[in-house]
This record gives structure tokens, sequence and C-alpha cells, in this order.
């Protein structure tokens, strides 16, 4: 029998909230133990119900989802983090993976990604939406050699490059493995040297310079 997944959804649209829990709750495997219409109350909820994933908005009164994960994270509070939002952007992005969020929902897919999110995170690892994804690969297909040299590609062994591909494509470092006919152990190897050899530093700075390159 699966276990089941705790869940709090903040966000200040009551509607909003009302579709996510429509979605979630035709899951038999996903509960929901609270409901947040701001910051504040989400951050009160999360800290005395502990639910194992907090699905945050980004922009909501009080405090913002960036806010309340700050917070958490600065106590070290265990519940992963998905952040519902509008924006594409990338800086926005980055942020969210600066704290340590496994999820990127954008809303306007929400509906259709939430419960593939939620999953995607109680296994470990990270779900961004494919619309983001598709911005961000779009954004980088016209960049030249050139540019390439200048982001540090071209200082990558072909071995690395492909490591490199693969965590854009969010697999961990098993799942690398296996692509490659490696062992984890040379993984985590060739991401400690390209981390080296790109000046990355933090634990999602890796991922971040992945996606930029996708």
């Amino acid at each position: 029998m699966a276990t089941e997944i705790r869940l709090l959804v903040a966000d200040d649209h009551p509607i909003v909230r009302q579709g996510l829990r429509n979605a979630i709750e035709a899951d038999i495997n996903l509960k929901i133990v609270a409901e947040a219409g701001d910051g504040q109350t989400a951050l009160s909820d999360i800290q005395s119900l502990r639910p194992d994933i907090a699905i945050l908005d980004i922009d909501m009164p009080k405090m913002d989802g960036f806010a309340v994960a700050r917070t958490l994270r600065s106590q070290k509070f265990p519940v992963e983090i998905i952040f519902l939002t509008v924006h594409c952007e990338e800086e926005f992005l980055n942020e969210a993976l600066s704290l340590d969020a496994k999820g990127y929902v954008l809303k306007d897919s929400a509906i259709t990604d939430i419960v593939s999110s939620i999953h995607t995170v109680a296994e470990g690892k990270h779900y961004i939406s494919p619309t983001l994804t598709s911005i961000l690969v779009n954004r980088n297909r016209n960049k030249s050699s050139e540019a390439a040299t200048k982001t540090g590609l071209s200082n990558l062994s072909p071995t690395e490059q492909q490591v490199v591909k693969l965590i854009a494509e969010y697999k961990t470092t098993k799942e690398i493995a296996e692509a490659l006919f490696i062992s984890p152990h040379t993984v985590q190897t060739h991401r400690k040297n390209i981390c080296a050899k790109l000046g990355l530093e933090g634990s999602h700075a890796l991922m971040r310079y992945a996606l930029e390159q996708k």
C-alpha cells in the first residue's frame, strides 16, 4: 500500500485552492491537512501540522512564498516545497532553487501538473512545469559556439557534457549512471569536476547551470 503524502496548500485565491484541492483529492494517496490564504498562516500551519510537502504561492499577502521558505530553511524545518506561480522569468526559478525548493509549477498548468509534481517531489526529485522548461530551451536554442565557450561548456569533456545534459532532464545520480553505463560514484566525481571547472558553488548551482544550457 502506498504511503500517504500530507500536504499544505497556500494561495490567496480561494478559487485556485479549490481547483487544486479537486485535482489533489482525486488521488487517494494525497491528503491536504490545511489550506492557507496568506504566508503567515501558511508558516504557522506548516510548523504545527508538519506536512510532508508545502505548496506555496509566491505572491501572497503578509508573507510571500519566498519569505515563508526562507524562514523554514533558516529553522532547518523538514518540509519539501513546491512553489506555485505566474512567474516564468528565470530569476524567479533561480531564487526558488536557491531556497532548496523541489518543485516550481506555473499556475496556468497547475491543475494538470500538480499531482505529478507532488509525486515527483515526494520521490526526492525536482519538478518544473514543462511549459517553463520549453521557455528555457527556446531561450538558449540559438546560442552560438562563442556563447558555449563563454559559459564554460567547451571546457568540459564529452562525458561531462552528457552529465550536464542528463541533469537538465532531472535525472538522478543513479539514472545518469545507468544511462552512461558508469557507476554512481563516477557520476558524483564528474559532478564535482564540472563544478570545479565552472566555478559553481552551492547545492543547486549545477542544476541551475544545466537548465540554462539545455
